[in-house]
This record gives C-alpha cells, sequence and structure tokens, in this order.
C-alpha cells in the first residue's frame, strides 16, 4: 500500500509541474521536476534536461541537459531517447558519436516516435558518418508519414517521385506530397506543381482516388507534445 501511495504522490507531483511549466511558472516547475528526479523519476528528468537545454527557470546548459536526458532514456522515456539520439549525432551538448546517436533514435523509433524515425531517415538519407541507405531512409519516412508527420510525407513523397529507396512511382509520390502541401510543407508544394504536369489522366485518377482513401480511413493526426529543443 505504500508503494502504491508513493507512485500516487509522483505522479500528482509531476502533473503539478507539467501544468506550472505549461503556464511559464518554470521556476516552480524546476523545483517539482528536480524533487522527483532526486528520487530516481525518469520522466522529470526528461524536463529537467528540457529545461536546461532551453534556459527555463534554470541557466541553459546543454551538457548538463545531456546527462539528464541519458539518465532519462536509460529509464525507458521514449521522447529522451530520441532526444539524446539527436544531440548525440548532431554533437550538441556532447561529443558527436552518430552510431551511438543512431542507436538511441532506434530504439525510440521502434516505439513508434515519430520525430525519432524522421531523424533517423534523414541520417541514413545524408550518408555523413554512416553509409548512405536510401532504403532504410525510405522505410523510417514512410513510418512516420503514417503516423501524421507531415515533413516525413513530404520527403516520401519525394523519394517516390525519383526512384529513392524505392520504385519509382508517380502516383505513390502524389499522395503524399499532397497530404504534406495540404498541411502547408511548402517544398511538397512545389515539387507537386512540377510533378502533376507529368502524370497521365490515369495517374491523377489514381492519386485523387488515394488521397481520398486515406482521408476516409484515417483521421487527421494531430502531433502529440514532445519535448524538443532543436
Amino acid at each position: 500500500m505504500l508503494s502504491l501511495k508513493l507512485t500516487v504522490d509522483k505522479n500528482n507531483k509531476l502533473a503539478e509541474g507539467v501544468t506550472a511549466y505549461g503556464r511559464g511558472a518554470f521556476t516552480e516547475a524546476f523545483e517539482l521536476f528536480t524533487e522527483l528526479a532526486d528520487h530516481g523519476d525518469g520522466d522529470a528528468k526528461a524536463w529537467l534536461a528540457a529545461m536546461y537545454a532551453n534556459g527555463e527557470g534554470v541557466s541553459a546548459s546543454m551538457p548538463t541537459a545531456v546527462c539528464f536526458y541519458r539518465e532519462s532514456a536509460a529509464a525507458g522515456n521514449v521522447q529522451a531517447q530520441t532526444n539524446l539520439g539527436a544531440m548525440l549525432a548532431m554533437g550538441q551538448g556532447v561529443e558527436r558519436d552518430v552510431n551511438e546517436g543512431i542507436a538511441w533514435l532506434t530504439k525510440a523509433a521502434e516505439q513508434n516516435d515519430m520525430f525519432a524515425q524522421f531523424n533517423l531517415a534523414t541520417l541514413y538519407s545524408k550518408g555523413e558518418d554512416i553509409p548512405l541507405d536510401n532504403e532504410r531512409a525510405a522505410k523510417w519516412y514512410r513510418a512516420a508519414a503514417e503516423a501524421g508527420h507531415y515533413p516525413s510525407q513530404a520527403r516520401l513523397g519525394y523519394f517516390y517521385v525519383n526512384g529513392i529507396g524505392v520504385t519509382k512511382d508517380r502516383v505513390e509520390g502524389y499522395l503524399w506530397l499532397t497530404l504534406a502541401a495540404q498541411h502547408g510543407v511548402g517544398t511538397a508544394l512545389n515539387a507537386l506543381e512540377a510533378l502533376v504536369p507529368q502524370m497521365s489522366m490515369d495517374e491523377k485518377r489514381q492519386g485523387s482516388a488515394r488521397v481520398e482513401a486515406w482521408r476516409s480511413r484515417t483521421a487527421d493526426v494531430s502531433r502529440h507534445a514532445r519535448l524538443r529543443h532543436f
């Protein structure tokens, strides 16, 4: 019974911290998260990491943010795994280590974090310090695109139009570029305007049908809040 009560108290305090953070009471939020973190709460450590990264309620310190993200990631916080992976891959607040960054991003991506999937795909598509792997990039762009991540939809559409990492398919490219363009991704709109004149009437009909089918079976996916600073 005691352990249950302690868990409830921790959850309440975390919620208080999140609420305080949301209304801009950063000092109060920082104190609440620190108290929880001192007792090993991994989620509180993720919030502290974000606050150190952004300089909210505390002096900004990227190395300290990395330390808290690492502890939170090790405790299983998916958002911390994503941020830690991105920071390692970019060398932000820590010595650059693309391989370790990919390991953390993969861990989060496999738990369906769309931002991890997008970052992972981008690393593979650039091939900087790691082998270029457009097939793997396309796989992760698709995972994020299907979850409703608009930049990933734009990139996936570009891949299909140009046959990068996937079999060239203008209809599939039209689908993903249209979805991204409708949510304000400028690069997708430009690519779509260049693609449409190249498509046959049959391809256009197929593309429109796929867009409508997507809308009918998939509700508009809103992005979940993430502890992001980059």
